[in-house]
């Protein structure tokens, strides 16, 4: 049976991976510039959207291009604690319960915002938006491949001053072509030890090899994307058996051409096998998407039946770094509440 877009959008929902320099709204985006006096490329809301939205890019490397624009209005504290509550916000709308935001405070230094505010200034923002909306929240810092693996241990450091304050993970984001993992592994070494949570996007722009060292030599829980994965037959067999999730985004891969299709992408196949894997937006603005959408595309072009999308959803929550008691009381809640909604 068909599933509607509005029942999708009504059922409880995790978001893992979103950005959150890639998730501003064009109209707040808009608003910042002015207050900021930084040109745009244009000023209306709308025709923003659309210039924002990367269709024509050729590889994960130019549609991360996009992001200098949004960057150059998150050098200030107040602009990312608002962008943060209102990434919250619209998740809300989508259905979302608990999100995972994510984002590399260095990248809001230019202009000499201490690294300590670049982190408080967020937080503020999805505590307000926590209660506000009575939602959970957490944020994840990332390192970026393309930079010093010293800038990654520095960020390192800042993730673990950060536990228990609302900071849930680490990551390794940016330009994965020619970026290997395993020269940040200090970095990750220095998480670990903290007993801090660690993804990494692994297995987008390059192939399986890349999630290989994410796990072996970052020793990552989760892996953002994993899109490559089925390059090797036995890692698919590892990370099935010791259930380690993929944060899957549909629309961003196709953008960035790691996959040719929205049919041909292969969470079919991994949801097939057994893996745990969960859908994401991973750019709201860049991708012109919301989670919603994200559900309703593996409907409709990958034909994910009404169940399994329910198992999908478990699979997000399963998957929080959140303490296990309480990821507990939540998939249990969420359970009831999709059995709730026909």
């Amino acid at each position: 049976m068909s599933v509607s877009r509005e029942t999708l959008r009504k059922l409880p929902k995790a978001e893992l991976h979103v950005h959150l320099d890639g998730s501003l709204r064009p109209e707040t985006l808009v608003e910042l510039a002015k207050d900021q006096k930084v040109k745009l490329p244009v000023t209306d809301p709308v025709a923003l959207a659309e210039r924002m939205h990367v269709t024509d890019a050729r590889n994960l490397v130019e549609y991360l291009d996009r992001f200098k624009i949004t960057l150059s209005v998150m050098q200030r504290p107040e602009p990312l604690e608002r962008i943060a509550y209102e990434l919250v916000e619209d998740g809300v709308k989508d259905g979302v319960r608990y999100m995972e935001i994510r984002y590399s405070p260095i990248l809001h230094t230019h202009k000499g915002m201490p690294l300590a505010e670049t982190v408080e200034a967020p937080l503020r923002g999805l505590r307000r938006a926590e209660k506000a909306f009575g939602v959970k929240t957490g944020l994840i810092i990332c390192g970026i491949r393309n930079m010093s693996p010293d800038t990654s241990l520095e960020l390192a450091a800042l993730t673990v001053a950060y536990k228990g304050k609302g900071v849930v993970a680490f990551d390794l984001a940016g330009a994965e072509y020619n970026f290997p993992a395993k020269k940040h592994k200090e970095a990750f070494y220095k998480v670990i030890d903290a007993h801090v949570g660690a993804t990494i996007h692994a297995g987008e722009a390059y192939g399986a090899e890349s999630i290989a060292q994410a796990l072996h030599y970052c020793r990552a829980d989760r892996i953002g994307h994993g899109t490559k994965l089925y390059e090797s037959p036995e890692l698919e067999a590892y990370i099935t058996d010791r259930r380690i999730p993929l944060e899957i985004c549909l629309t961003s891969n196709v953008q960035t051409r790691a996959v040719p299709s929205y049919e041909e992408h292969p969470v079919r196949r991994y949801f097939d096998l057994g893996i745990v894997v969960s859908l994401n937006t991973d750019n709201r603005l860049m991708s012109a998407t919301t989670l919603t959408e994200e559900y309703w595309l593996a409907h409709k072009k990958l034909g994910f039946t009404r169940r399994e999308i329910d198992r999908m959803i478990v699979y997000g929550f399963e998957s929080a770094f959140l303490p296990w008691r309480e990821k507990q009381a939540m998939v249990a809640e969420v359970k009831k509440r999709l059995e709730a909604i026909a």
